[in-house]
C-alpha cells in the first residue's frame, strides 16, 4: 500500500512517498482503510524537527485519520467490517487523567500515524464517528476537536451563559467557536483578517476583533464582557499573546494553552495569577473518552466541522505548504479516496 514518510528536520523536502506492507490484524486489532486525514500545526513541527528533534527516524505522519474497518482480528468486540471510524491521538490514553505512560505514544509523532492507504491498530485506538459527517469532517475530530472540547468543557468547565475567547481562526479555534455556540456560550474571536472575521460571525461569533488594527485586543474583550473578562481563553499564540490572554480572563477563569504559534518562551507575572485567582492549564489534546463525548455532542447538535480545503493524496506536500501559509479558516484535509 502507498503511504508517506516524513523525515524530521527536512521540512517540506522530507515528505516522501513510500510503499509499505500491511500485516493481517492480530488479536484485538483491526485493519482500516484510511479515507481522509486532517493536518494540525503539530504536523508542521514534526517536519521541521521541532517535535521530536531533527535526528528522529522517519515516521508515517499525522494523528488524525478517518476511514472504514475492512478486517478485524480475533477477540475484536468494538467494531466490525464496514464500520466508519476515527483514530485517537494517543495509543494508550483511554480515560482518566493524563499520565506520562498514557501520553508516551502519539500517532504521527512517536509512532507511525495515518497518512497511508491502510493501517492496522488496536480496536482501543478508534471510535465510531457520527453518521452525518463525511470522512473529511470526521478526520478533524481527533486532535483539533478534542483539544477544543478539553479546553472548554473539561479543563475550562464552561457552562451555558459563560464566555470564551478564541485566538485566531485555525482548526482548534474554529472548532471551539462551533462547540461554544452549540453549548450556549458567548463566543469572542480574533483574527488579522476581516474576511475571516466575517466568516466567524456567520458561524455565530458574538464579538470579532482584528488584532492587527486593535493591538490591545484584550480591551474590547473586557468591554464585551461588562469589564469582567471571559471564563475561558483557548490560547494558541504562546509568547506573543499570553499576557493579553490573562488580561482578558475574568477572576477565577482559565487560560487553556494549546499551542505556541508566536513562540514558546513567555513571562507570566505570578501576582497576576494570584490576585485574579486565574488558572493557566496546559492542554495535551485529550483521551479517547473525551473523543467519544465530543462525538456524541457533535451527533446531537449535527455540527459539521469547517473544512477549509481538501487536497488529494498525491498532493500531500501542497497540503502542508498551504497549512504553513496560514491562509486557512478551519481545517486542512488530505483525502485518500
Amino acid at each position: 500500500m502507498q503511504a508517506y514518510h516524513v523525515h524530521p528536520g527536512r521540512n517540506f523536502d522530507g515528505i516522501v512517498p513510500v510503499t509499505r506492507s500491511v500485516a493481517a490484524p492480530g488479536p484485538g486489532e483491526v485493519r482500516v482503510r484510511i479515507r481522509a486525514v486532517a493536518l494540525n500545526y503539530r504536523d508542521l513541527m514534526v517536519i521541521r524537527g521541532d517535535y521530536l528533534g531533527s535526528d528522529a527516524a522517519p515516521v508515517i505522519p499525522t494523528s488524525d485519520g478517518a476511514g472504514e474497518v475492512i478486517e478485524v482480528g480475533a477477540a475484536v468486540t468494538r467494531f466490525k467490517a464496514g464500520d466508519r471510524v476515527a483514530t485517537t491521538f494517543f495509543r494508550n490514553w483511554i480515560e482518566g487523567r493524563a499520565t506520562p505512560e498514557k501520553t508516551a505514544q502519539s500517532f504521527g509523532g512517536a509512532i507511525d500515524g495515518f497518512l497511508a492507504e491502510e493501517v492496522v491498530l488496536s480496536q482501543d485506538a478508534l471510535v465510531a464517528v457520527p453518521e452525518h459527517l463525511d470522512f473529511a469532517e470526521a478526520a478533524t475530530l481527533t486532535c483539533a476537536g478534542v483539544t477544543a472540547w478539553n479546553s472548554l468543557f473539561v479543563e475550562g468547565d464552561a457552562r451555558p451563559g459563560d464566555s470564551v475567547l478564541l485566538l485566531g481562526t485555525g482548526g482548534v479555534s474554529v472548532w471551539g467557536l462551533q462547540l461554544a455556540k452549540a453549548a450556549g456560550l458567548q463566543a469572542l474571536i480574533t483574527s488579522s483578517s476581516d474576511a475571516k472575521l466575517e466568516r466567524a460571525r456567520a458561524l455565530g461569533a458574538d464579538t470579532a476583533i482584528n488584532y492587527t488594527t486593535t493591538p490591545h485586543w484584550h480591551e474590547p474583550v473586557l468591554a464585551a464582557t461588562r469589564g469582567e473578562g471571559v471564563e475561558v481563553v483557548i490560547e494558541v499564540g504562546g509568547a506573543g499573546t499570553l499576557k493579553q490572554s490573562l488580561l482578558a480572563t475574568r477572576m477565577g477563569g482559565t487560560v487553556a494553552i494549546v499551542g505556541g504559534v508566536s513562540g514558546w518562551g513567555s513571562e507570566v507575572d505570578p501576582f497576576q495569577l494570584i490576585r485574579g485567582a486565574k488558572r493557566v492549564s496546559g492542554i495535551y489534546v485529550g483521551s479517547r473518552a473525551m473523543l467519544q463525548d465530543l462525538s456524541r455532542f457533535v451527533a446531537l447538535h449535527k455540527i459539521r466541522p469547517v473544512v477549509d480545503r481538501v487536497f488529494p493524496f498525491a498532493q500531500a506536500r501542497a497540503a502542508y505548504e498551504y497549512l504553513a501559509s496560514g491562509s486557512h479558516f478551519g481545517k486542512v484535509v488530505i483525502a485518500l479516496d
